[in-house]
């Protein structure tokens, strides 16, 4: 299931989505705001360049809006459902969620986004290696 050649090892992984070899941001998991969704130009091992064209992860918006009403639906069942949570216990649960998860919903949405549009291809990784 996250073996590599799947579109669920490059966005688990953070890894480019036609070599899956090169890392896909340039740092690693931070809340650092300049440093949270800074990527690289290009691929490091295939080179593909990852800002398609101008504004291209402007489309990754409505995936983390999606991530976001899922965690937010998520979590409104587990603290009134199960836990018995006043209303206003809910929503202030929901926005804690949401702003400490907020970092890592943007990295995914944009990861999420560029794998619906590039696919793996084992040749360029085969070129790699030799």
């Amino acid at each position: 299931m996250f073996k590599k050649g799947t579109k669920l090892y490059s966005i688990v992984n953070a890894k480019c989505p036609r070599c899956h070899e090169g890392d896909f941001f340039e740092h690693k998991i931070t809340y650092n705001p300049s440093k949270i969704t800074k990527l690289h130009d290009n691929c490091p091992k295939c080179n593909l360049k990852y800002m398609m064209e101008p504004s291209f992860f402007y489309g990754a918006m409505y995936v983390n809006y999606g991530i976001t009403v899922a965690l937010s639906v998520a979590t409104f069942v587990i603290t009134m459902g199960i836990l018995n949570f006043s209303l206003l216990q809910c929503f202030t649960a929901i926005i804690a969620v949401l702003l400490v998860l907020a970092p890592i919903n943007m990295r995914l949405s944009r990861i999420i986004w560029i794998n619906m549009f590039v696919s793996y291809d084992e040749n360029i990784s085969k070129k790699e290696i030799k």
